[in-house]
């Protein structure tokens, strides 16, 4: 299987490696040339962790158009907030058939990514899929070399239609038998776990992250905090209801995600999942922990509730207090409903639009 890998960033680099490994014709793009060239000189990426090994990627490039030529399946790895710029560039490239996977798509992220290549004249016939959240938990050490720390027993996977989620599965979970199917992507959208815990964490630990002292992300939490991760974490909770969607709520998401972990409390699972164990905070109040997982995480959850009716005054908040806090506008380009192309319609039929061809 030919493979495009869009975003050198940790999961790029590791899903890279990954899938050259099992024997794939790999090729792995990325806008910062600095990088693209320590990989070209090193010939391909080293996995230490829970995977270890050596792989040679066939071709790198900073540009991503030329870099899916070809390729069955395009696996896009950058941070959610670019995905509107990876659909733009390639637009005019995709080509019949190919697969295209964001891992992860945060929420929406299909959504924003389909309306983006319709905008830009894509009128292929391409087949859409979104991970709930990426595989692995990983870091790069220097690039070519990705420390794996833990790697996710289950991930919940769609297709934007839903009906197209068969076909897909079919070609990647022989490599990724991890990736489980998933009503639609509403589901793997508001399954969107980091887009709860770590504004959360940011917004608490503020001060001490702009006074560059530094703490585990994790493994320092604290039981008032994680009891407001729980109240924010209800009214997600309450617009998965309202679309029919019995979602995990976050302590028992920890648990699937990482079989291993211990404890009973979100607290206590927080801090005591090994994959976790070591991840440290941001060195600044301006990560990609708030102006990424803002707009292509808490704000279409919010905008999903109201076109549900649903009341969401904690999200509402944040999104608020975090825009005012970076001094940031993350509503005129962020994933809301009209920007998602679903303004004016109901809730039936968002759901009917997601599922099925049209």
């Amino acid at each position: 299987m030919k493979v495009a890998v869009i975003g050198a960033g940790n999961g790029g680099q590791a899903i890279a490696a990954y899938l050259a490994m099992r024997g794939c014709d790999v090729s792995l793009s990325d806008t910062d040339t600095t990088r693209i060239a320590r990989l070209q000189e090193k010939g391909g990426i080293e996995l230490t962790g829970k995977i270890e090994g050596f792989a040679r990627i066939s071709h790198f490039s900073t540009d991503s158009a030329q870099t899916i030529a070809d390729a069955d399946v395009i696996m896009v790895t950058t941070t959610a907030n670019a995905h509107k710029a990876v659909a733009k560039h390639i637009a005019p490239f995709i080509a019949d058939n190919q697969i295209i996977i964001l891992n992860p798509g945060r929420t929406c992220g299909a959504l924003e990514f389909k309306q983006t290549l319709t905008k830009y004249g894509c009128n292929k016939k391409y087949y859409l899929a979104e991970a709930q959240t990426l595989v692995y938990a990983c870091r790069i050490v220097e690039d070519g070399i990705v420390n794996i720390i833990g790697i996710k027993d289950e991930v919940l996977f769609s297709a934007l239609p839903a009906s197209h989620t068969d076909h897909i599965l079919n070609t990647i979970t022989p490599y990724y038998p991890c990736f489980t199917k998933a009503e639609n992507i509403l589901r793997t959208g508001l399954e969107n776990i980091g887009a709860i815990f770590h504004p959360c964490v940011c917004l608490f630990n503020a001060a001490t992250i702009e006074r560059h002292d530094e703490f585990w992300f994790y493994r320092d939490m604290t039981e008032q905090v994680a009891k407001f991760i729980e109240k924010f974490d209800a009214e997600r909770l309450a617009v998965g209801k309202a679309y029919g969607i019995d979602l995990l709520n976050v302590t028992d998401w920890i648990k699937f995600a990482y079989n291993d972990t211990k404890g009973d409390t979100l607290c206590e699972r927080m801090k005591n999942n090994p994959a976790y164990h070591d991840i440290k905070a941001p060195g600044s109040i301006f990560t990609r922990q708030l102006f990424e997982d803002i707009p292509t995480g808490v704000l279409p959850i919010m905008e999903l509730g109201k076109a549900a009716g649903i009341k969401t005054p904690l999200l509402e908040s944040i999104v608020n207090i975090i825009e005012n806090l970076l001094e940031m506008d993350f509503r005129t380009e962020g994933r809301t409903l009209t920007n998602l192309g679903l303004s004016g319609m109901t809730k039936e039929e968002i759901i009917n639009y997601i599922s099925n061809e049209v």
